[in-house]
């Protein structure tokens, strides 16, 4: 039988999300996902650290979010900034991820 801790996991993005963090995130993100039974789980990323996304950031997010769904899992993105969750809203990424406010 599995607990309710098999279907989620947890990690916190750095401060800048980017060209020299990109491949580190996406590595610790995607072994994350394969520690959750496929068809079930939920990754959570904190979000409250990060002050700086780029292009190549973005894409290792949306990296992660395609292996979730070649998965069946789902990705969360915690206490996102305004200014991080506007890039997301520019760039229509933001249907890919579950967005949660601090107080959720």
């Amino acid at each position: 039988m599995r607990s309710a801790n098999d279907a989620e996991r947890g990690m916190t993005a750095p401060e800048t999300l980017g060209l020299d963090t990109r491949v580190e995130i996406r590595k610790a993100a995607i072994s994350l996902l394969e520690e959750m039974p496929e068809g079930a789980g939920r990754l959570v990323i904190d979000l409250s650290h990060t002050r700086h996304v780029d292009s190549a950031g973005l894409g290792a997010l949306m990296l992660i979010q395609r292996r979730a769904a070649e998965r069946r899992q789902t990705v969360t993105l915690r206490n996102v900034s305004d200014e991080i969750r506007f890039l997301l809203v520019l760039t229509k990424l933001d249907d890919l991820f579950q967005l949660e406010s601090a107080f959720a």
